[in-house]
C-alpha cells in the first residue's frame, strides 16, 4: 500500500470514528457530514490506486462509477451510498427550514462508511497501524 493510501484510509477511519461519537452524544445533524468524508477519503484512495485526481466531489463521484462500478470491481450500492452520503452531508452542515438529520438517518449513514472501509480494506488492504511519532 502506497503512503499516500494509508493516509487517506486513516482519515477515512478517523472521520468515521469521529462520526460514531458524535452520534452517540446525540450530536446527528454535526455526525452526518462525517461518514460522507470517510467514504469521500476511500474514493479518492480507490481513485488515487489508478492514477486520478479530481477537483470537484462530482467528478470524483462520476469517476468512482465510471472505473469502479460500471467496471464491476465494486457493487452499485457502494455508489448510491455516496451519492446519498453527499445529501446527508448537505442536510447536516446547511440544513435550514426543517431540514434535519434524524438519529436513524445518521446510523444509517455510519453503516454505509463501514461497509466502505470493509470494502477499501478488502481491495486496497488492511488499515496499517499509525506511523510512531505521529499524532492525530
Amino acid at each position: 500500500m502506497m503512503p499516500e493510501h494509508a493516509d487517506l484510509l486513516r482519515q477515512a477511519h478517523d472521520s468515521l470514528a469521529a462520526a460514531k461519537i458524535l452520534a452517540a452524544q446525540g450530536y446527528h445533524g454535526f455526525a452526518a457530514p462525517h461518514p460522507y468524508y470517510s467514504m469521500f477519503y476511500i474514493t479518492e484512495a480507490f481513485l488515487l490506486s489508478q492514477g486520478l485526481a479530481f477537483a470537484s466531489d462530482s467528478a470524483m463521484h462520476a469517476a468512482f462509477g465510471e472505473h469502479f462500478v460500471k467496471t464491476g470491481v465494486v457493487s452499485s450500492e457502494f455508489h448510491r451510498y455516496l451519492i446519498r452520503a453527499m445529501e446527508v452531508r448537505h442536510a447536516g452542515d446547511y440544513g435550514r427550514g426543517g431540514t434535519t438529520v434524524t438519529p436513524q438517518e445518521a446510523s444509517q449513514q455510519i453503516a454505509h462508511a463501514e461497509e466502505f472501509l470493509a470494502l477499501s480494506e478488502r481491495l486496497i488492504g488492511p488499515l496499517p497501524p499509525p506511523d510512531q511519532g505521529t499524532s492525530r
